[in-house]
């Protein structure tokens, strides 16, 4: 038996105690004004009982390529079945559990094809990448109770070694692993963070940890006349390199890690696009320090993540982001109150925080450097 440590008591209030009364449950479900809430609420609570279940049902129509395979038509789930290898039985359960979560349309004949979301879920860059990846998280995950008392080491901080500095990315296949994940995913994020961020008036933008160069690639599209700099691993430039070979007279690369090199001046702005959620508190406020140290008075600087909702928790952030930062083991998912707090401290003003409209993509801070 676990013994926990003894706590003051404390009384629910009455509406607390309503909610957790089996006999007021059965009543609501009963009372015409009350059974809409009775089911939303009960329906809301089995989502989170079958969310596992439902992830792995993702997870095999991803790793089946049964979306794929749809892209063209329908299919029966004879067909399915046979070119995927799994039993018939066993595929129309999986093309079922499809359908209800609104991946696949059932017809009247009974065969199966791609419904709207289904086809949109083809269409995110890096979304499937990042749904085979999570293999390592929920490995991490399989004793949730060890996994939050800790002491250790996770699957998912071997995905991402970069995060201990260059000795972490030395292995050029474990690089280009993470390095082409990151690429994908971060099309969606340069293109939240550019209609939150106006960069109008900045000559030369340096993004560091910026991976392949995605997010340059579309700050070089919106802004024809801006100079960019890049600055990260050895490990990972090479790709950058090629993924930036359109633009090499604009393009400057800096082969470096945060961690343990000065950062290149002559920048008027810089960005940190998901960096800072990789790191604890004391590696962020030097780099954050270093940020400073490298802009001109009045420099700019845009910081663009998942945050948390802080006072307000927010489901995507504070959920998934939290848990899957505690499992890289070098990070946290912060409030924009939290990274407005570090900014101050390392000698920023003009705070900002711009809430994306897809908080789960990311949202934005901006600072600047003081005039002197």
């Amino acid at each position: 038996m676990v013994a926990f440590p003894e706590v003051l008591p404390t009384r629910p209030n009455w509406l607390v105690r309503l909610a957790a009364s089996r006999r007021f449950q059965s009543f609501a479900a009963r009372v015409p004004g009350l059974r809409h809430i009775a089911r939303a609420e009960g329906a809301a609570m089995f989502d989170l009982v079958a969310g596992f279940v439902n992830s792995q049902t993702l997870m095999a129509l991803v790793e089946l390529r049964i979306l794929h395979l749809m892209f063209d038509g329908p299919l029966s789930v004879r067909q399915v079945a046979g070119i995927c290898g799994v039993p018939q039985d066993r595929m129309q359960v999986l093309l079922q559990a499809g359908a209800a979560l609104g991946l696949l349309k059932r017809h009247k004949d009974g065969s199966f094809g791609l419904s709207l979301r289904g086809a949109s879920m083809l269409g995110v860059p890096g979304l499937e990448a990042m749904i085979r990846h999570h293999r390592a998280l929920y490995a991490d995950l399989a004793d949730p109770v060890a996994f939050l008392r800790g002491g250790q080491q996770t699957q998912l901080s071997q995905f991402w070694p970069y995060v201990f500095g260059a000795d972490g990315a030395r292995d050029k296949t474990v690089a280009a692993t993470y390095s082409t994940l990151m690429s994908e995913s971060q099309v969606l994020v340069a293109e939240d963070t550019l209609r939150l961020v106006n960069l109008s008036g900045v000559k030369r933008l340096m993004d560091v940890g910026g991976g392949t160069g995605a997010f340059l690639s579309a700050v070089a599209a919106q802004y024809p006349d801006m100079q960019l700099d890049l600055f990260d691993l050895p490990a990972v430039l090479g790709s950058a390199q090629t993924n930036l070979a359109n633009l090499q007279a604009r393009v400057a690369l800096h082969p470096g890690s945060f961690r343990d090199d000065p950062l290149p001046v002559g920048a008027d702005a810089i960005s940190l696009i998901r960096v800072l959620y990789d790191h604890d508190d004391a590696t962020v406020l030097r780099l954050l320090s270093a940020v400073h140290h490298a802009l001109p008075p009045q420099g700019r600087l845009v910081i663009a993540e998942p945050m948390s909702g802080g006072a307000n928790p927010d489901r995507t952030t504070d959920v998934y982001f939290a848990v899957y930062t505690m499992a890289m083991q070098t990070g946290r998912t912060r409030s924009a109150a939290e990274i407005a707090a570090l900014l101050t401290q390392s000698g920023f003003v003009n705070i900002c925080d711009k809430r994306g409209f897809r908080p789960f993509i990311t949202s934005v801070v901006t600072a600047e450097k003081t005039r002197v």
